[in-house]
């Protein structure tokens, strides 16, 4: 008989893992503490040794998962706004079930840093107003990613496997970011 594997100990990273997989593969109502302990093998209650505001601490941890972005600096600001927008519309799309999270969590901890640091880069990059430029580049990115998840089928029952990937939905995208960073040369 082959020995039995210890368990995997439980960390916060662990349970945001496991999280995510319900969400996206169940959807975000599906999400419970003991569906997510059940996922984990473990007790819910054993959950709440590392998330102690439980739900609500989950999915707040969720929602900075996918928006704490960080990049490096490009040559100019538009070449950095870019690899921000990319950089986070392609975490939100892989994370579809905790897009409401993402666009309804005021950000917090490791979401305001990134925000701070995107704002920064801007800024030392030349941009004058980068926070209002921030604020706009979250929003055309938040907003493309909704309607793509929109229009992709992800939340349709009746759909079997939902679209990742669209061509024209990449083309809408870049053409959208490039209008956008011509806009805020001004």
């Amino acid at each position: 008989m082959p020995a039995k594997r210890p368990p995997v100990p439980l960390s916060r990273e662990r349970i945001i893992e496991a999280a995510l997989h319900i969400a996206d593969t169940q959807g975000l109502r599906r999400l419970t503490m003991r569906r997510l302990g059940d996922a984990l093998q473990v007790e819910a209650m054993a959950i709440y040794h590392h998330l102690p505001r439980g739900k609500e601490a989950l999915m707040d941890a969720l929602a900075e998962h996918v928006t704490a972005v960080h990049v490096e600096p490009g040559g100019s600001w538009q070449d950095t706004a870019r690899a921000w927008c990319r950089a986070s519309r392609e975490l939100l799309r892989d994370h579809p079930g905790v897009l409401a999270l993402a666009l309804t969590k005021p950000p917090k901890g490791g979401t305001s840093i990134a925000i701070r640091e995107q704002t920064e880069q801007l800024a030392e990059a030349g941009l004058t107003g980068a926070a209002e430029a921030v604020r706009a580049l979250r929003a055309f990115v938040f907003g493309s990613v909704a309607v793509e998840v929109q229009q992709s089928g992800w939340a349709d029952p009746e759909v079997d496997e939902w679209i990742r990937r669209d061509e024209r939905a990449d083309v809408d995208f870049e053409r959208g970011l490039e209008a956008l960073l011509k806009g805020l040369e001004r």
